[in-house]
């Protein structure tokens, strides 16, 4: 985040998230970055499809896998919700 990088606009994703790929680059897994659409980023703002591109599961990004550009599945929440680990809104369980 913050850094200068050079690269390929992939596609923008429906929370704003821009990715991009830079297939020049020497460093092995380090060509496919996302600037989130919000300062306060959380890595839970990638939706799956984003998510398996970055983490080169697959090659193809969603907005060209014609798999993956279906609608919202029924099991995938419709808004996000941030992941409230290690914050005041975290889950916690009590002994009863």
């Amino acid at each position: 985040m913050g850094d200068t990088k050079a690269g390929t606009f992939v596609a923008k994703d429906r929370f704003g998230n821009k990715y991009y790929e830079n297939l020049e680059e020497e460093l092995p897994l380090r060509t496919r970055w996302v600037d989130y659409a919000h300062q306060e980023f959380d890595p839970s703002q990638i939706e799956p499809g984003w998510h398996a591109w970055m983490s080169y599961v697959t090659q193809e990004p969603p907005s060209k896998d014609p798999i993956a550009q279906s609608e919202i599945r029924e099991w995938e929440p419709k808004e996000h919700k941030p992941n409230m680990t290690a914050s005041r809104a975290a889950y916690r369980p009590y002994n009863t």
